[in-house]
Parts: structure tokens; C-alpha cells; sequence
């Protein structure tokens, strides 16, 4: 093994930032080496982090075993005592070129085994972009990174710091550069997307970005969202879902339960009346909007009742694309020092929301049955619409194209053209 191998765990950000560690380590020329860039939204994630770790090992025996990410940056002693990993490094060294530069073959001196600074201290963004990091059809686009807000079960601010945007004239710029390699659609990313642009100078919002993006670059057709917190949802946003048909109508909302009192001791900043009130805006203004949604079964206090308001909140916000996460309780955390939900309760809660969003699923695929879709190939045998919602074809289609399409019928968690 010359090249790095590197395994990724958890969210889509952190793919992105792998891709960046692999052009920064090939221009390093850095070899033989595993990189594992960790998740740490769970217990669980750790816990995979490890038996990840452990199985790399056995395959790589003569391997620098490198491990990164969040995992690494919110415990990096449990990491560097285990007897298979050879160094630590944090988020912030990860997407530093100097880091890499240290594992390279001229280098002459001493690596330090732990390379973790205080994420909280980091007040820029990563410098190095990756332009098409993705399929050949979509691109994603980091324009945000870390999170101000303190949930009472997250621990990811501590794996990410406070939070910090990227300046629109490097995003626009990078942008452009993609849609001149062919990419159709771009995605923009972020740890607390919203919050964009709370950091930079006259403080924009994420519709102002939006908007500017849009303008600036009109050849650009598809133009999508990730997840966002709905409550931070600012004027210029809506006006795009309103005017802006180039702006995809699905967005991932991070609601994370439907019970008032579960969300004030989850420390969120919204009511589940604000989300349906969201809901209802945005569908007004775009009446094609899809919407999907992370829910946590099983917080600590979480009664029958209260959790009854999260099975309500499914059919009332109309939520389509469910993202369930039993609760695991995450040591660092308030939560974690909250009465529990007994096992067995929470995983048959998680059981009964999945179920509510797979029969959303049915209702939405029913609903698309006769219509027309533009669809952008992923590969030649499946697309997706502007709603996120997957297409199969039986013939093939050009991969990384947007083609136009009457839906005949489904199957499964998808639509047959």
C-alpha cells in the first residue's frame, strides 16, 4: 500500500472533509498510511470507531494507523491509549496541510502522537475546498462549519467548535468553477447551516447567500439545501423557495421531537408550533415543497404522551423523509445526566416513528404517479427528482444529466419512470 487508505464514518460533512484530506496527503506525499475519520454523535458512533479501528489494523498490520474527526477531537485519550493507533489528530490539524507535510517522506523529526488543540479557540473556516467532492452528477459545497448553540444531547460543538462561514465571494467563486466542470446540481453543507454568515462582516443570512448564488450564477440549474434549523429561517430564504425555481422544494429540518417540554430540556429553540407553522409558510410559497426531518425517539423524560406529540408532529408538519435516531445517551452531555427511557421502550418507539415515515413515503410516491419529473441521473438506471426522491429507469440515461420524466409507478422507496 503506497497511497493512504481512508475510511469514513458518520455525516456527509465529514466525506467531504476526507476528500480534502486525500488531495492534502497525496500533495504531502504521505504513504502508507489508514486514516479513520470518526463520528461522535453517539456512544454508538465511538464504539464503531473502535471495531473500525481494530479491523483496519488486522488488514494493515505495517500501516501508520492515523485516527481524526470529531471522535478524535471530543476524546482523543480514548484513542490514543488503544495499542493499534499510531496517531490522533483533531479537525482543525486534519485540514491543515502542515499536519500532512509532517507524515511526508522528507520530513526529519518527531510527530507528536496527539495533535488536538482546543477546537473552541478556531475562529476560521478550512481554507482548502474541494471543487466536486461527490457523484459526477452533484456537488457539495462546505459553506459552514461548527455550531454556537448547546443542545442538551449533543456533542458535536466540541468536535466542531463554535461556529464559522465561509465568506459568499469563495463560495460563489467555487461554485462557478463547478457548474463550468459540468456538475447540474450543487448542495451546500453545514454543521448549523443556518447560523451562516452570523460571523462575517454586516452578518448575511443564508438567503442572502442563497440569492447571491442564484444571481451570480445563472448557469447553475439545481441549487439544493441541506439540513437546517427551521427557526433560523430568515426572509430572503423564503422569498428564494417562493421565487426561486432553481432552488430546490425539499428541505431537511432538524426538529428532533414534536413535545414542547422535550424540546425545552432538549435546549432547542423552537416549539413544535413554530414547526408546523414553518411547514405550512413553506408549503404556501412552494406548493411542491417536501420536507424531511431527524426525530429522536426516547429522550430522557420522554413519556407515552410526549411522544405521542412526535407521531402527531409526522402527519401534521407533513414530513416525508424521516431520519429516527433511538436515543443513545452521549457521555459529556446534560442529557446524559437526565432520568433514562428504559431500553426496550426506546427502541420500539424508533420502531413506530419509522413506521409513520415509511407510510409518508407511500402516500408521497402515490401522489407522484402521472407526473412529469425533471430528474438528475446519479447513474445510468436512477435519478432523483427535485423533491429528493428517487427515480429508476429501465433504459439507460446519461449519468450526471437532467432529464425529463413521466412517472408510471412505484416501488419500494421508489418511483419507476
Amino acid at each position: 500500500m503506497a497511497v493512504p487508505k481512508f475510511t469514513t464514518l458518520g455525516c456527509r460533512l465529514n466525506a467531504y472533509e476526507t476528500e480534502a484530506m486525500k488531495e492534502l496527503s497525496e500533495a504531502a506525499g504521505v504513504k502508507d498510511a489508514v486514516v479513520v475519520n470518526t463520528c461522535a454523535v453517539t456512544a454508538e458512533a465511538v464504539r464503531k470507531a473502535r471495531q473500525e479501528i481494530r479491523k483496519l489494523r488486522r488488514e494493515n498490520p505495517d500501516a501508520k494507523l492515523i485516527v481524526t474527526g470529531c471522535a478524535a477531537q471530543t476524546e482523543p485519550q480514548t484513542f490514543s491509549a488503544m495499542d493499534e493507533v499510531d496517531l490522533v489528530i483533531g479537525n482543525t490539524e486534519k485540514m491543515q496541510p502542515e499536519t500532512w507535510s509532517r507524515m511526508g517522506p522528507d520530513f526529519i523529526g518527531k510527530t507528536e502522537a496527539v495533535q488536538v488543540d482546543d477546537i473552541m479557540a478556531v475562529t476560521e473556516t478550512a481554507g482548502h475546498l474541494i471543487d466536486g467532492f461527490g457523484t459526477r452528477s452533484r456537488a457539495y459545497v462546505q459553506v459552514q462549519n461548527g455550531c454556537d448553540h448547546r443542545c442538551t444531547f449533543c456533542i458535536i460543538p466540541y468536535g466542531r467548535g463554535n461556529s464559522r462561514s465561509v465568506p459568499a465571494g469563495v463560495v460563489v467563486d467555487q461554485i462557478k468553477r463547478l457548474v463550468d466542470r459540468g456538475f447540474n446540481e450543487v448542495v451546500l453543507t453545514g454543521v448549523d447551516l443556518t447560523s451562516w454568515g452570523a460571523d462575517l462582516p454586516m452578518t448575511p443570512k443564508l438567503g442572502d447567500l442563497v440569492m447571491r448564488i442564484l444571481r451570480l450564477v445563472p448557469d447553475l440549474p439545481r441549487l439544493r439545501i441541506s439540513s437546517i434549523d427551521s427557526i433560523e429561517v430568515d426572509e430572503s430564504l423564503m422569498q428564494a423557495i417562493a421565487t426561486e425555481p432553481r432552488l430546490m422544494p425539499h428541505l431537511h429540518l432538524s426538529l428532533q421531537a414534536g413535545d414542547d417540554m422535550i424540546l425545552k430540556r432538549m435546549k432547542r429553540r423552537h416549539l413544535r408550533d413554530d414547526a408546523i407553522q414553518f411547514c405550512e409558510e413553506a408549503r404556501a410559497l412552494r406548493p411542491n415543497m417536501t420536507f424531511g426531518a431527524d426525530i429522536i425517539a426516547g429522550f430522557p423524560t420522554e413519556t407515552d404522551a410526549m411522544f405521542e406529540n412526535s407521531i402527531k408532529l409526522v402527519s401534521e408538519c407533513d414530513l416525508t423523509w424521516l431520519h429516527v435516531f433511538p436515543y443513545s445517551a452521549r457521555e459529556g452531555t446534560p442529557a446524559a445526566r437526565m432520568p433514562a427511557v428504559d431500553g426496550k421502550t426506546i427502541k420500539n418507539r424508533a420502531a413506530r416513528l419509522r413506521a409513520e415515515g415509511e407510510k409518508q413515503v407511500a402516500a408521497h410516491l402515490a401522489s407522484q404517479i402521472g407526473k412529469t419529473h425533471s430528474v438528475l441521473m446519479e447513474n445510468p438506471h436512477m435519478g432523483r427528482t427535485e423533491q429528493f426522491t428517487e427515480v429508476t429507469f429501465a433504459d439507460p440515461q446519461a449519468e450526471g444529466q437532467i432529464v425529463t420524466a413521466a412517472i408510471k409507478s412505484s416501488q419500494g422507496n421508489q418511483l419507476v419512470a
